[in-house]
């Protein structure tokens, strides 16, 4: 007997050690609110009735995406909000399309690790550490087959170097990772960062920021 409520006390302590932290974010943020009227919805996504469910709702074409913009390149993700049938399963994937001489600029995924393989054509890939690791970048060209992984919340990016198209998928560790393109958040943002802040932050005029925050900063997603 006394081995016995060993066993169940030490699950229980397993089961409070395995329990004791919170879940992960599935957006940008989630704001408690007091009244259930002013909720929006909850961390991810709300369940559809399993009697309602359909094979739809685990499906999706993905179609080549259009790379005739500035950075010769597109995103095509495929996350909860594009398949519903994602919701609490903690993965999602995305297509990229490249132009020849094409870039999926530098950006992040706060939510999410990467890993890709090239379907067709050669990628310069690459990923800088945090500064505790001394902003080390990371770079390897990939050719057909070739995987990379990214890990979570480090700025990465692809840049086609063959001479034609390329395509690459991209799998992902969340239903909804996220994205931020850094050109994009930092001269982008909506209001602009104080120039002040940016001058100071690159130790450049501020002609420089007004420049970069006047450019139109295509969004490849």
């Amino acid at each position: 007997m006394k081995v016995v409520y060993f066993f169940v006390a030490f699950l229980a302590l397993a089961s409070s050690i395995a329990f004791a932290y919170d879940p992960s974010p599935l957006q940008d943020f989630c704001v408690a609110v007091n009244e259930i009227n002013g909720a929006v919805f909850v961390n991810g996504k709300l369940c559809k009735n399993p009697k309602l469910v359909k094979a739809e709702d685990f499906f999706k074409h993905v179609d080549p995406g259009n790379t005739s913009n500035k950075l010769g390149s597109k995103v095509t993700p495929v996350a909860v909000t594009e398949i519903p049938g994602l919701n609490t399963l903690g993965i999602s994937l995305a297509r990229i399309d490249f132009a020849p001489k094409g870039l999926n600029p530098p950006h992040t995924h706060p939510r999410g690790s990467e890993i890709l393989i090239v379907i067709e054509g050669t990628l310069f890939v690459g990923f800088v550490a945090s500064n505790q690791n001394n902003n080390t970048l990371f770079t390897k060209v990939l050719n057909k087959g070739d995987v990379f992984v990214f890990p979570i919340g480090l700025i990465h990016f692809q840049l086609n170097v063959g001479t034609g198209n390329a395509i690459a998928i991209a799998g992902l560790s969340s239903q909804n990772p996220g994205v931020i393109t850094i050109a994009n958040a930092l001269f982008g943002s909506t209001p602009f960062i104080s120039s002040e802040v940016l001058t100071k932050a690159f130790q450049v005029d501020n002609s420089v920021i007004d420049y970069l925050e006047k450019q139109f900063w295509y969004d490849n997603n």
